[in-house]
């Protein structure tokens, strides 16, 4: 007898614990199918919006690629991949690695540098010759083999951060972040509580944290519509091309109700 209810027990364990398991499952959903760019659309500096000059962003092998084969030299073509969807409070997940040579010409702060802007304006209202969005960037940064040089820093075309209750105008702040030498790939994930908190998170270390996204009016656009000092809880997401070969995947967000 007690050998059957040491059973039923242990059954009744067992099914408490798979229905927690699967009501506090994270409904992660891909936002790249790894075959085409549907769902995204291409700004380019000087080109209207959904033009890809020289092929620069591309998908081989089931890889989001920013691509420099077709290029003699860079002439300031800066790009950006937006996701199709306005979002504002969300987990974007994704892994990215540098590969090949910088593309001559290119500026030298662009080596090993791209990254993903949050909270960003939508390509259709960028300027033809705007080179980057008012938004919030998670900036990716690789090493050169030597240096230390971090990486899921935060700057801020157009907008301002507060960090440990200061109003930050610097352009840049930087991670504690470890250094990714050479062509490997790093796993990351921004979180995003609309206009409140946001988490930088590289291997799994949230490597800087930064709260209220806000309107810069010293650095904007002309005719760009928001005030200095207006909150952004919601915006669109995109990938940057800043003249150096780097490639995405596994690119993933998880809303949060």
């Amino acid at each position: 007898m007690k050998s059957v209810i040491s059973l039923l027990a242990a059954l009744a364990l067992l099914l408490i614990s798979c229905s927690v398991s699967d009501s506090d499952k994270e409904e992660w959903q891909s936002i790249f199918n790894g075959e085409n760019l549907d769902g995204w659309t291409i700004k380019m500096t000087g080109y209207p919006t959904g033009e890809n000059f020289n092929n620069t962003f591309r998908v081989e092998n089931g890889i989001l690629k920013v691509s420099y084969d077709n290029y003699e030299r860079f002439s300031g073509e800066f790009g950006h991949i937006f996701y199709n969807e306005n979002l504002s409070s969300y987990k974007l997940r994704l892994k990215y690695r540098f590969t090949g040579d910088q593309v001559p010409d290119g500026p030298e702060w662009g080596y090993r540098n791209s990254g993903v802007m949050v909270h960003s304006q939508s390509p259709e209202s960028m300027l033809i010759d705007q080179n980057f969005p008012v938004s919030i960037e998670a900036q990716f940064l690789g090493g050169d083999g030597e240096t230390e040089r971090t990486t899921l820093n935060v700057c801020t075309p157009g907008t301002n951060i507060i960090m440990n209750g200061e109003l930050i105008t610097r352009h840049c702040t930087n991670s504690n972040s470890e250094t990714y030498h050479g062509d490997v790939w790093v796993s990351t994930e921004i979180v995003v509580f609309a206009d409140s908190l946001i988490h930088h998170i590289v291997e799994g270390d949230t490597v800087i944290t930064y709260q209220s996204p806000q309107i810069d009016g010293n650095d904007l656009p002309d005719g760009f519509p928001l005030q200095d000092g207006t909150l952004l809880d919601t915006g669109y997401i995109s990938l940057q091309a800043e003249s150096h070969p780097v490639e995405f995947k596994d690119i993933e967000i998880l809303r949060i109700k």
